[in-house]
C-alpha cells in the first residue's frame, strides 16, 4: 500500500516483536564491554582500607613500647594476667633481629569496674589503656535483674487430722465467724457441723433431698445457707437448727452461693446459666444477673464494684453491676470451665482456676496479671488464699498444689491418700477452704473424709529451701 507522498510502505508489526528488536539493538550496543570490569582506582582503595583499619584497630593502633610502659608501670604490681597469642616467640625473636615492624602483643590490663550509680543493676565497663576518647572500645554491659518478683518464703504444710462421718461425697464447706467451728455439705444430703479445734461432730442437719453443693455462714445473723442440686436454697436458723426459710427459682440445680459481705444479699449460681440475687430477710428474688451461656460454678461478691463476680463453664468469668443487673465486664483469658475463684483478703485482686491455667487479675478493672508459674494438669475443683499469701489449689486427681501468691512459684505439691477401703478413683477433692485465722486447712473430698492441715512448725528456710527460676518468657494472656 502506497501513499499520496509516495513515502515508503510502513509494514505493520506487533507489540512482541517490536520488543525483541529492541532487545536485540542493545545487545548489539553493549555486547563488546560485557565481559570488560572497571580499572580499579588505586586512591578510592587506599581511602577503603584507611577507613576499616582505623574503624577496627583504631584503639590498639599506637601501642607503648616496652620503655614506656616500664617507666610508667615502675613500682608497681605486675599484671596478674597477660594475653597469650600464639606465635610471641616469633615476635620476641624479631624484635631481637632488629625488626622494625613487629607487632608486641600488650598485657591485658583491665581496670576496675566503677561502682554502678543505678540501684539494682550490675553494669561493668571495659576498657583498653592507650586508646584515645574518640575511638574508645569501652562497652558497657548491663545486666538487666529479673522483673519477675521472687517468692517469700512459706513453710510446708502437713495433714494432721482425717475425720470420717459422712455417707457420701464432701463437696462443699464453710466456716463459723467465731472460728469455732465449720459444716460441711455432701452427697448423702446431710449438713454436718464439726468442733474446729477438736473435730468431733456437734449438730447433723436434714432436710435436702440432693446432694448439697454450697454452704456459707452469715457474719451478722445466726443463719446458715445451703443449696444444692435439688433447686433448693434454705436459710438454716442456727438457734433453732431448722429451716426458716427457703429461696424458690432456680430451674435446676444449684452449684454455688455466695453472702454479700456489706447488705443482706444472697447470691446463687446453677445449672440454669444464672446467677439469682436473693433479699435474705423476705425471701425476695431480687434480680437474676443473665449473660452466662453454661452452669455458673464459682461466685464471690465484695463491698465496692464490681459487687459481684462469677464463673462459668462457657469459659467466661464476668463482673456485675448489681444495682444495673447487667455485666460490667467479660473476662475471655480460660480455654476451660472457670471451676474456682479465690478473692485475696487483703488485696484487690482474685485468682481464678481452670484445666489449662490458674490467673491473676486485678480488682475493680479486671486487668490480667500473669499466670501462676506451673500448670497442675487436672480439672481444678477449689481454690482458697489466706492472708499470708498461700494460695491452694485442689484438683480432680486428688492433688493439691500450694503457690505464693505473690510471683506464683509452686512451693509445694501434695497427693491425697484415700481411706481405707476406697476406690483409687475417690481420690478427689471437691472443696476446700482455710479458717478464719488463715492457719488451717480443711478438705472435702470423694472418699467421704474431711481433713486438715497446718503448717509444719519445725521447717526453716535451710530445711525446705526455695527452688525458684523466673520465667524466661512473661505471657500476656
Amino acid at each position: 500500500m502506497a501513499t499520496a507522498a509516495g513515502e515508503p510502505v510502513v509494514e505493520p508489526q506487533s507489540l512482541k516483536k517490536l520488543s525483541l528488536k529492541s532487545l536485540k539493538r542493545s545487545l548489539d550496543l553493549f555486547a563488546p564491554a560485557r565481559s570488560l570490569l572497571f580499572a580499579p582506582d588505586a586512591e578510592s582503595k587506599r581511602i577503603r582500607v584507611s577507613c576499616k583499619l582505623n574503624a577496627e584497630y583504631g584503639a590498639v593502633k599506637n601501642l607503648p613500647t616496652d620503655q614506656s610502659r616500664a617507666a610508667h608501670g615502675k613500682g608497681a604490681a605486675a599484671p596478674s594476667t597477660a594475653l597469650a597469642l600464639t606465635g610471641i616467640q616469633d615476635a620476641n625473636d624479631a624484635r631481637r633481629e632488629g625488626a622494625s615492624n613487629a607487632i608486641i602483643p600488650a598485657p591485658l590490663m583491665l581496670p576496675k569496674a566503677p561502682e554502678s550509680s543505678i540501684p539494682g543493676k550490675n553494669t561493668t565497663v571495659l576498657s583498653i589503656p592507650g586508646s584515645s576518647d574518640r575511638f574508645s572500645t569501652s562497652a558497657l554491659m548491663e545486666r538487666l535483674p529479673s522483673r519477675w518478683p521472687k517468692p517469700v518464703w512459706h513453710a510446708p504444710w502437713k495433714n494432721y487430722r482425717v475425720i470420717s462421718g459422712h455417707l457420701g461425697w464432701v463437696r462443699s464447706i464453710a466456716f463459723d465467724p467465731g472460728n469455732e467451728w465449720f459444716c460441711t455439705g455432701s452427697a448423702d444430703r446431710t449438713i454436718k457441723i464439726w468442733d474446729l479445734a477438736s473435730g468431733t461432730l456437734k449438730l447433723t442437719l436434714t432436710g435436702h433431698i440432693e446432694q448439697v453443693r454450697g454452704l456459707a455462714v452469715s457474719q451478722r445473723h445466726t443463719y446458715l445457707f445451703s443449696a444444692g442440686d435439688d433447686k433448693q436454697v434454705k436459710c438454716w436458723d442456727l438457734e433453732q437448727n431448722k429451716v426458716i426459710r427457703s429461696y424458690h427459682g432456680h430451674l435446676s440445680g444449684v452449684y454455688c452461693l455466695a453472702l454479700h459481705p456489706t447488705i443482706d444479699v444472697l447470691l446463687t449460681g446453677g445449672r440454669d446459666s444464672v446467677c439469682r440475687v436473693w433479699d435474705i430477710r423476705t425471701k425476695a428474688h431480687v434480680s437474676a444477673l443473665t449473660g452466662h451461656d453454661n452452669t455458673v460454678c464459682s461466685v464471690f461478691a465484695r463491698p465496692t464494684d464490681p459487687q459481684v463476680v462469677t464463673g462459668s463453664h462457657d469459659t467466661t468469668i464476668k463482673f456485675w453491676d448489681l444495682v444495673a443487673g447487667k455485666t460490667m465486664c467479660t473476662l475471655t483469658h480460660h480455654k476451660k470451665s472457670v471451676r474456682a475463684l479465690a478473692l485475696h483478703p487483703k488485696e484487690k485482686s482474685f485468682a481464678s482456676a481452670s484445666a489449662d491455667n490458674i490467673k491473676k487479675f486485678s480488682l475493680p478493672k479486671g486487668e490480667f496479671l500473669h499466670n501462676m508459674l506451673s500448670q497442675q494438669k487436672t480439672i481444678l475443683n477449689a481454690m482458697a488464699v489466706n492472708e499470708d499469701g498461700v494460695l491452694a489449689t485442689a484438683g480432680d486427681n486428688g492433688s493439691m498444689w500450694f503457690w505464693d501468691w505473690k510471683s506464683g512459684h509452686n512451693f509445694q505439691q501434695e497427693q491425697t491418700i484415700v481411706q481405707p477401703g476406697s476406690l483409687e478413683s475417690e481420690a478427689c477433692i471437691y472443696a476446700l477452704s482455710y479458717d478464719n485465722s488463715g492457719s488451717r486447712l480443711v478438705t472435702c473430698e470423694a472418699d467421704k473424709t474431711i481433713k486438715m492441715w497446718k503448717e509444719d512448725l519445725t521447717a526453716t528456710p535451710e530445711t525446705h529451701p526455695v527452688n525458684f527460676k523466673p520465667p524466661k518468657d512473661i505471657r500476656r494472656y
